[in-house]
C-alpha cells in the first residue's frame, strides 16, 4: 500500500512558518511523505493566519481554492490562527473542509492514530477552574518540538509564542495566549541542529522578542546572553519584531555583535496621543532618539518598521506626524497597513473611525514617500562592496535585507548557495540591488 502523502501550505507571518516547520517534522517521522503539489497529496493542511481582515480572507480564498483542486478521496485541515480564533464558527463556514481544528486536535477524524493529530496544541484552553474560564498554558508546545533538516541556509527559530501586552488593535493574545518563552537549553539545541544541516543564518522570532525570559511578569529578560550564545553557533542571528521600551543599549549592542546589526522595530505609529490611545508605549522624539543612537554606534545599521494607518481617532496632525517621522528616520525598509477592527480588542470599541477613502490616501502618501526613501538608500550602496550570503543560485543578501520580507542582491549565478561572499554592488533597481565579485585594479595589475 502506498505511503499516504500531504501538503502544508502556509499563511502569514514567519512564526507561521516556524509552526509549518513543526508539524511537517511530526508528519515526517508518523511516516507521512511529503507531495510536490497540493494536487498530488492526500492530506493538505492549510496554516492559517487571522491578524487582519486582509489575512483572513486571503486564508478562506486559499483554502477554497485548495479544497477544489485536491486529489479524490484527498482531505483538507485547516489549522492555524484562524482555527484556534474561530474553531466551530470557521467549521460550519467552510463545509468544503474535512476538518477545522486547532493545533492540537485529529486531522483526519480518527483519533486513536498519532499520525492523524496537528501534533500540538498552542491557544488557550479552559482549566479546571470553576466555570472553566481561567486560561491554561498547554502541556505540549510547538515551540520545542523537532523539525525537519533545512532546505536554505537560513532558517527562523521562534524563542516564544504568545504575548503579554495588551496593545489596542491586537488580538493575538486572546488565542495565542500568554507569553510563554523556551528554556535556552531547546533554543540552543535547535540552532545547533540547524547549523548541523547548513544553516549559516538564523532569524529569531516571536511576537515579542525582546522579553524573551520573562513571562506574565516572572523571570528575567535573557535575549542577549541567547544571542552571544548563538553567534557562536552561526555566521549570522537575526532579530525580527522588536518592541521599542524594550531596545536598551545592552540589547544594541549584543545585536550588533551577532554581525547582523538589523533593527526591526514594532513602532505602529509616532504621534503621541494616538499611541496612547494604541496602548502603547513611546513617541516620534523617543524612537528617533533611539535611531540615531544606534546609528552613532555603527553606521552601517538597518531599520525596518511597520505602521498602522486609520486608527480610530487618527486626525491630519497626527498622519502629518507620521510623514514628519519617515522622512527624517530614513529607514531602510517600512510597510503601512490599513486598520483592521478585531472584535474583541480595545480598539473595536473606540470612536474616531476614519473614512475609507481618507485612510486610502494616507497610505498612498505615506508609501509613496518610503519608495522614494528606499531607492535612494539602495541607490548609496552602488560602488560598495558587502558582505553577503547566498540563498539561492543568483540571489544574496547582506545584513541589510531579511528573507522573504525586504529585497535582494543579485550575485553571479556560480556562487555557491551557503557562501558567504563579498560582492561590489553595481546597480540598484528599487528595492532589489545587483552586484558582482570585485574586479582587480588594472593599475595594481600593470605593477
Amino acid at each position: 500500500m502506498a505511503q499516504r502523502r500531504f501538503w502544508v501550505e502556509t499563511l502569514g507571518c514567519p512564526k507561521n512558518s516556524v509552526d509549518s516547520d513543526k508539524v511537517t517534522g511530526r508528519l515526517l517521522a508518523d511516516g507521512y511523505l511529503p507531495a510536490d503539489a497540493p494536487t498530488h497529496a492526500d492530506l493538505v493542511v492549510v496554516n492559517t493566519c487571522a491578524f487582519i481582515e486582509e489575512a483572513r480572507q486571503e486564508s478562506i480564498d486559499t483554502i477554497l481554492s485548495l479544497s477544489d483542486a485536491r486529489r479524490d478521496g484527498a482531505e483538507v485541515v485547516v489549522t492555524g490562527c484562524m482555527a484556534e480564533r474561530y474553531g466551530d464558527e470557521l467549521a460550519e463556514a467552510l463545509p468544503e473542509v474535512d476538518r477545522v481544528v486547532g493545533f492540537g486536535g485529529p486531522i483526519t477524524g480518527a483519533p486513536a492514530a498519532g499520525a492523524d493529530w496537528v501534533p500540538v496544541s498552542i491557544g488557550r484552553a479552559t482549566s479546571g477552574a470553576p466555570g472553566g474560564s481561567e486560561p491554561a498554558v498547554p502541556a505540549l508546545d510547538l515551540l520545542n518540538m523537532p523539525r525537519p533538516a533545512a532546505t536554505a541556509p537560513w532558517a527562523y527559530l521562534k524563542v516564544a509564542e504568545g504575548c503579554d501586552r495588551a496593545c489596542g488593535f491586537c488580538a493575538i493574545p486572546s488565542f495565542r495566549g500568554p507569553q510563554r518563552s523556551r528554556d535556552v537549553a531547546s533554543v540552543i539545541a535547535e540552532a545547533e541542529s540547524l547549523a548541523a544541516s547548513g544553516v549559516r543564518e538564523v532569524v529569531l522570532v516571536a511576537q515579542d522578542l525582546a522579553s524573551y525570559g520573562r513571562d506574565q511578569g516572572r523571570g528575567s529578560r535573557a535575549l542577549v546572553p541567547l544571542l552571544d550564545e548563538l553567534a557562536s553557533l552561526v555566521d549570522r542571528v537575526r532579530l525580527l519584531y522588536l518592541y521599542p521600551s524594550e531596545l536598551n543599549d545592552a540589547l544594541i549592542d549584543a545585536i550588533c555583535r551577532t554581525g547582523v546589526p538589523y533593527f526591526d522595530l514594532s513602532l505602529q505609529h509616532v504621534s503621541r496621543p494616538l499611541v496612547r490611545r494604541m496602548r502603547r508605549w513611546g513617541d516620534g522624539e523617543k524612537y528617533l532618539e533611539r535611531i540615531r543612537t544606534i546609528r552613532a554606534r555603527e553606521p552601517e545599521a538597518a531599520f525596518r518598521s511597520n505602521f498602522i494607518v486609520g486608527y480610530p481617532g487618527e486626525t491630519e496632525a497626527d498622519h502629518d506626524a507620521l510623514l514628519a517621522f519617515v522622512h527624517e528616520a530614513q529607514l531602510d525598509w517600512c510597510g503601512f497597513f490599513r486598520y483592521s477592527e478585531e472584535d474583541g480588542t480595545y480598539a473595536a470599541d473606540l470612536d474616531g473611525a476614519v473614512p475609507d477613502a481618507v485612510v486610502a490616501d494616507r497610505l498612498f502618501e505615506l508609501r509613496d514617500l518610503q519608495d522614494d526613501i528606499t531607492a535612494a538608500r539602495r541607490d548609496a550602496l552602488v560602488g560598495h562592496t558587502v558582505s553577503v550570503l547566498v540563498d539561492e543560485p543568483g540571489v544574496g543578501r547582506s545584513h541589510r535585507e531579511a528573507p522573504e520580507i525586504d529585497g535582494i542582491i543579485t550575485v553571479p549565478e556560480h556562487l555557491e548557495v551557503g557562501s558567504i561572499v563579498d560582492v561590489e554592488v553595481v546597480a540598484a533597481e528599487g528595492p532589489e540591488v545587483h552586484a558582482r565579485l570585485p574586479q582587480p585594479d588594472p593599475v595594481g595589475q600593470r605593477a
